[in-house]
């Protein structure tokens, strides 16, 4: 059985089935060798669901496998016809966002964007983390969208795919230049990040935060730093990502935090603790994700597990379980971000108890659109007639 077909199988396959598929990657060496992967979260990279041919590494008896190079980190041009994004999903509240990268660096192994990655005919698993995309049209497209007549302005959200921020941001600074052109027409915008490269911009977002057009969310999954190093293994610390909160709430920039995802047996028992840290940096309001696990995530994830928390893998998949209707993933509105049954529940209670104990369940002011000003839209199109 190749990796392809054993990954697709174990995605769907009831719990003891399931067990029993990743006990076979153990045993297959379908494995990339720690070496080549070496800062990365992902074990696997199965090829992409929609290929035709599957491909299989193995060892020929000749040590060929010693010949292959590391995973290093790649950056290919992508050129989109839009900026922004449209979704129409009731679990979300913004209908518009922008991804100025598509992959990311961070390589969170918990990721519900990895399975985006097939559509470029590219694994889910390390490919989605070393083989990037960036947008560097991505300002004139925006410019010359919001110039468009009839544009009228919403909140736009950034980061809730792939981080705006990952470490390639610092070459080529396309989240950067998207912040110039909405502080220019004074539209509102939202990000979400775990990236204290987020301080690098707080020039922009204070002069924005005055004019109530910026919101910030950090993303803090934990509070122990070999646990997020070995689950994020890119990403910045737990303590910076605090101290971005302190930084920016200081600047006067509404700061949130998000506890994303909450992971049962692995993370859940820090809620309480990393809303405390959060609210003492300055966060305002907060926020929580289920784990996720859709398509190739799930025996991504289930691989990982096996390899970092052996001890932990059954309850930690019992639960998540629990919460799925006895599947390890449930992509039902209403349900995939907080989960259902009576562990989910306790979650939504722990967390409901807590904010209110902090004073982080008021609602900052919504953010204003009446000051939208279209740029000149020199990058618009002229009508023929």
């Amino acid at each position: 059985m190749n990796e392809q077909s054993l990954a697709g199988q174990a995605a769907f396959a009831p719990a003891n089935t399931a067990d029993i598929a990743d006990a076979m990657i153990v045993s297959s060496g379908l494995r990339i060798e720690v070496d080549r992967r070496r800062g990365r979260a992902a074990g696997l990279n199965p090829t992409g669901r929609f290929e035709p041919l599957r491909r299989e590494t193995f060892d020929d008896g000749w040590q060929t496998l010693e010949e292959l190079p590391p995973f290093k980190t790649e950056v290919q041009i992508e050129k989109p016809r839009t900026a922004i994004t449209r979704n129409e999903s009731p679990d979300i509240p913004f209908d518009r966002s922008i991804n100025p990268y598509r992959g990311c660096e961070h390589g969170c192994i918990y990721c519900f964007a990895r399975p985006t990655h097939a559509y470029m005919g590219l694994s889910a698993g390390l490919d989605f983390e070393a083989k990037l995309f960036a947008k560097p049209d991505a300002a004139r497209l925006l410019e010359r969208e919001l110039a468009k007549p009839g544009y009228k302005p919403r909140v736009i959200a950034i980061g809730t795919n792939t981080d705006p921020y990952q470490p390639i941001e610092k070459e080529w600074r396309v989240m950067r230049q998207i912040l110039e052109v909405l502080e220019k027409a004074n539209h509102p915008v939202s990000i979400v990040t775990k990236s204290a490269l987020i301080l690098r911009d707080i020039d922009i977002l204070e002069r924005m935060a005055a004019k109530n057009l910026i919101r910030a969310s950090l993303s803090v999954t934990t509070l122990d730093r070999k646990l997020a190093r070995t689950m994020e293994p890119r990403a910045s610390t737990p303590t910076r990502r605090l101290e971005a909160i302190r930084l920016l709430s200081e600047a006067g920039v509404p700061t949130s935090v998000m506890v994303a995802p909450v992971i049962p047996a692995l993370n859940d028992h820090e809620v309480e603790r990393i809303l405390e840290a959060a609210r003492a940096a300055g966060a305002l309001e907060a926020g929580y994700v289920i784990l996720r696990l859709p398509l190739e995530v799930s025996p991504l994830f289930r691989d990982w597990l096996l390899q970092n928390y052996p001890d932990r893998y059954r309850h930690v998949m019992s639960l998540v379980r629990s919460m799925r209707g006895g599947k390890d993933y449930d992509a039902e509105f209403g349900k995939r971000m907080k989960g259902a049954g009576p562990y989910a529940w306790q979650i939504a209670r722990r967390f409901e108890m807590a904010t209110k104990r902090l004073g982080m369940t008021r609602r900052t002011m919504p953010l204003r659109d009446d000051l939208f000003t279209p740029p000149d839209g020199s990058g618009v199109q002229l009508s023929l007639l």
